[in-house]
């Protein structure tokens, strides 16, 4: 595991992951790594849809026509 950089956290944050890994019994390192890579996860879908979004050649289709498509 390599650590790319320190960093500091706004008291509140710190505090809040404090309770929330004691009562949990889970450490702060987990929620840190398990917030930042539901983050990174959500970020990247939505980079990827900018970009189908922005791409003249992504075809469209209504929300009626996907019902009809789906046999709703």
């Amino acid at each position: 595991m390599t650590i790319l950089k320190a960093f500091r956290l706004e008291k509140t944050l710190v505090n809040r992951l404090s309770k929330i890994a004691k009562v949990s019994h889970r450490s702060e390192k987990y929620y840190v790594e398990e917030a930042l890579r539901q983050y990174l996860e959500e970020y990247e879908d939505v980079r990827i849809a900018k970009e189908r979004l922005d791409d003249p050649k992504t075809k469209f289709i209504s929300s009626k026509e996907m019902r009809r498509r789906l046999g709703l």
